[in-house]
């Protein structure tokens, strides 16, 4: 079995369909499962080109399905690695596309990097364009460095900047900017204060205007990370709130070290308790920012407003 992650750095629509299509096609025919997962005006573009294979293809919207970057290798990768799990698979990805903010882009290329450990041995191809006309130059430079592959101007060719996946990933492990002097914090330290974790998250997130459901989700999300911390850390944490850029931010942060940097990103072995905190936030939050160190962790959830 084989690996294939190659990266493509395209220049306008006729590069992009020529590159994208044809990878497609020979997929289909190959009988592989195949997956698009792009944006906007790429996705429909790419459908209407493929109408006549579109039957052979599944078709997602990257803005919903990748919405936060951290769901995208066990919602969606995996998710469908494991539906078709007698097959090869073959998947046009794009994550990292103009557009996504400067608080999002280092979740995105820990991301990009991380694909290789996940898939590495793996029966699949994961095709992932970037716009090279639109993008700055240090994104094209993480690209060559999280791809062990490139095509450019329609050629392959090795990466000579490709390194260790754990190690491009560790390059955004970096501390994230402090909370605003006016947000509000609460601590915790036993089991019994969980519940006013929960009431304090829920009520700062209504007030700030987040929509019921997604203050359940929240609320869940922030109940399971103080719970980690409970579990595994000996002097509890806090966790700190605030609105940035029309986003509901909650901060998790405790004494604890996230040694695993597929942490949250692996579904969870069923017949192992535990182990599904930060899963659970990838999945139910709109951004999940990490920084870990030895003897401190700080996890940043983003809702949009």
């Amino acid at each position: 079995m084989t690996f294939d992650h190659p990266g493509l750095l395209y220049r306008g629509d006729g590069d992009y369909l020529h590159v994208t299509t044809g990878f497609v096609r020979e997929a289909v025919a190959a009988g592989d499962a195949v997956l698009v997962a792009v944006t906007g005006h790429r996705l429909r573009s790419l459908r209407d080109a493929l109408s006549d294979v579109a039957g052979a293809v599944s078709f997602t919207d990257m803005a919903t399905a990748g919405r936060n970057p951290g769901r995208i290798i066990p919602g969606l990768l995996l998710a469908f690695a494991s539906t078709h799990a007698e097959r090869r698979i073959s998947v046009v990805g794009e994550p990292i596309r103009p557009g996504r903010s400067a608080v999002e882009y280092p979740a995105c290329a820990q991301h990009e990097a991380l694909i290789n450990a996940v898939f590495a041995g793996r029966d699949a191809a994961i095709l992932c364009p970037y716009d090279a006309g639109h993008l700055e130059s240090a994104t094209v430079d993480d690209v060559w460095r999280s791809h062990p592959v490139m095509i450019v101007d329609g050629r392959r060719r090795d990466s000579p900047s490709f390194t260790d996946p754990y190690a491009t990933a560790a390059r955004f492990n970096l501390p994230l900017p402090a909370a605003p002097s006016g947000a509000a914090r609460l601590t915790y330290a036993a089991a019994g204060d969980l519940s006013r974790v929960r009431r304090f998250t829920g009520r700062h997130a209504v007030e700030a205007g987040l929509p019921g459901a997604r203050v359940e989700d929240l609320v869940t999300a922030v109940n399971e990370l103080a719970e980690n911390t409970l579990v595994h850390t000996a002097g509890g944490g806090s966790v700190t709130v605030w609105v940035e850029d029309a986003r509901f931010v909650c901060q998790v942060g405790d004494q604890g070290f996230v040694a695993d940097p597929l942490a949250g990103r692996i579904p969870a072995d069923p017949r192992v308790p535990g182990g599904r905190g930060l899963l659970l936030a990838h999945y139910l939050c709109d951004l999940v920012r990490l920084h870990t160190q030895p003897g401190a962790t700080t996890i940043r959830l983003h809702m949009a407003l």
